[in-house]
């Protein structure tokens, strides 16, 4: 049974993918060869160093951040703007460091997300965001989700783009490097 494109938001869903992102990205980057690590599709590109250390800013600033203000502020006060390029004003870590950094930032965000006990009720409560207006707390969870999803593609699109022209005619059958 495949799940619709429109499936409702479920938290107990969408758990088991949060506390494998950190693990997912350990297996694919550690201790590969820098020309993988450092593929990126272009200039104004992310390379895998860049995406996780956004990823890190994103679990420091965003997703417990911003379920901690909607449950205290609801829709009175907007979330306070998420800076999507901090990473880029970071010093360069090495990539070990940040997958741990990671992970570890990950498992606490978890804890405490469980500490909340959150109800299927709670996450219909609203919130601001400072662009967007109006969301729920299931949508940010679900954009928490897919957030992490839509990073892992980006990794393995520039990797897979760095061998784009390798594949020769099998490209036509490559949608990743289309």
């Amino acid at each position: 049974m495949s799940a619709a494109p429109d499936a409702p938001f479920c938290l107990a869903e969408a758990l088991p993918l949060l506390e494998r992102t950190p693990r997912v990205l350990d297996a694919l980057l550690r201790g590969l060869p820098e020309a993988w690590l450092a593929a990126d599709e272009g200039p104004q590109t992310w390379s895998a160093p860049l995406v996780v250390g956004h990823l890190i800013h994103g679990e420091r600033t965003d997703w417990l951040p911003r379920v901690r203000h909607l449950r205290e502020h609801g829709e009175t006060r907007p979330f306070a703007p998420f800076d999507r390029f901090a990473q880029l004003a970071a010093p360069p870590r090495a990539l070990g460091e940040l997958l741990d950094e990671f992970a570890a930032l990950r498992r606490a965000s978890l804890a405490e997300l469980a500490a909340l006990e959150l109800q299927e009720g709670d996450l219909a409560r609203r919130g601001r965001h400072p662009a967007l207006g109006t969301v729920t707390l299931g949508e940010l969870l679900a954009t928490w989700v897919v957030h992490d999803l839509d990073h892992l593609v980006q990794i393995e699109r520039t990797m897979a783009k760095r061998w784009g022209g390798a594949v020769g005619p099998w490209a036509a059958y490559l949608r990743v490097v289309r």
